[in-house]
């Protein structure tokens, strides 16, 4: 009989990937072979976009091309807002998403096309809508008319713009956009493995993104930056910190934010989220946000190292809750904006499970389990037992 211990996978390796990599030990991340500090630095969520479906960086106007289609396509049917509107206001936003994908599968005019070259468009169509159906429910949960998508912004800028009905200055505007390309992929997390599992049945990429989007809303993937501002918002005070850390660890319990199941140094996505989380709140009443993050940090660090005798290193969604807070994001939206991000790996991936480069060949996911349940039990009549 094999070890019955559940380890969520770790260690298995599943498949093969062209897409991205992540190098634990030395703190790594590559999309596509290139840095993610050099991809955050250099290109847009647009170019990251298109590198992850298409496979390698856009020339000048195939960027163009492709900014101009996820342009086109952010609108979202009339009847699908009202559809949505019918649902109580009470209603998780990455519900509200992954029923807005689901939906939007219906008015896709090659939804019964299941070539290569028409879910690259599906894939595009899908990155591009994510947005407006987000913004289209904060604004409906805090009583505010929808606003129309803009066709002269970005898609960082288009987004945070749909959640205010203003346009956010430049600064803001790069940081959401370099919190998306952070965000865009990272190798066979829980969402993305569920996306490839339901697309390797040969579900259509909506249905996959559907899965993905269920998988990241838990607490423990997607939802790990809300619980960050949470307890942000529960110790109030910076002086605070460093109590509240120990009475987590007193009870057992985990600091949202802090350690990573594949790095074992700090993640590099955190290193430049750290620097966005300074840069917004500097001369912002909304500093003591990032002051308390750092002092949760280390806290927790020293705590952790007390009671283990190990370091643990902040990952990428430790920073992130400040960020988004600060641009006027309610904590229960986080998961959401992150998927909306994910959204290009969870494509990218898709594709990938159906259309995987030879040798390698499509293939069901179906692992064993071992069974440690009774066997060879008698039944017993209802009226015996």
């Amino acid at each position: 009989m094999g070890s019955t211990e559940n380890k969520g996978l770790r260690g298995v390796k599943a498949a093969t990937t062209h897409i991205s990599m992540v190098d634990g030990e030395a703190g790594k991340l590559l999309y596509r072979g290139y840095t993610i500090e050099d991809l955050a630095r250099y290109s847009s969520f647009e170019e990251v976009a298109y590198l992850l479906i298409h496979g390698r960086l856009p020339k000048r106007q195939e960027l163009e091309d492709f900014k101009q289609d996820l342009i086109a396509h952010r609108r979202v049917p009339s009847a699908l807002i009202a559809s949505l509107d019918m649902l109580p206001l009470d209603t998780p936003p990455m519900a509200i998403l992954q029923a807005g994908v689901a939906l939007i599968s219906g008015y896709d005019p090659e939804r019964f096309d299941e070539s290569r070259e028409a879910n690259q468009r599906k894939a595009m169509r899908t990155i591009a809508v994510m947005p407006t159906i987000i913004a289209a429910w904060k604004r409906l949960v805090n009583n505010q008319g929808s606003v129309e998508p803009r066709d002269d912004l970005s898609h960082a800028a288009n987004f945070l713009y749909m959640t205010r009905g203003r346009e956010f200055r430049e600064e803001a505007v790069r940081f959401m956009d370099v919190a998306m390309i952070l965000h865009a992929d990272h190798t066979f997390n829980a969402s993305t493995f569920a996306a490839r599992v339901v697309a390797s049945t040969g579900a259509d990429l909506y249905s996959s993104i559907a899965a993905g989007i269920g998988a990241l809303s838990g607490p423990l993937h997607g939802g790990a930056n809300a619980q960050v501002m949470r307890n942000l918002l529960d110790t109030k005070d910076p002086d605070s910190v460093e109590a509240w850390v120990e009475d987590q660890f007193k009870r057992g319990k985990r600091v949202s934010g802090m350690g990573h199941a594949v790095y074992k140094t700090i993640d590099p996505r955190a290193r430049i989220l750290q620097y966005m989380a300074k840069q917004i709140t500097t001369d912002h009443p909304e500093y003591r946000w990032y002051e308390m993050t750092e002092r949760m940090a280390l806290a927790t660090q020293k705590e952790f190292l007390k009671k283990k005798g190990r370091v643990i290193y902040p990952n990428v969604d430790l920073y992130s809750a400040s960020i988004y807070h600060a641009m006027g994001i309610h904590h229960d939206f986080f998961p959401a904006v992150f998927a909306m991000a994910r959204s290009a790996g969870w494509c990218a991936h898709i594709l990938e499970e159906k259309f995987p480069e030879p040798p390698v060949k499509p293939a069901l996911y179906r692992p064993s389990s071992v069974y440690v349940g009774k066997v060879d039990q008698e039944y017993i009549p209802i009226d015996e037992r």
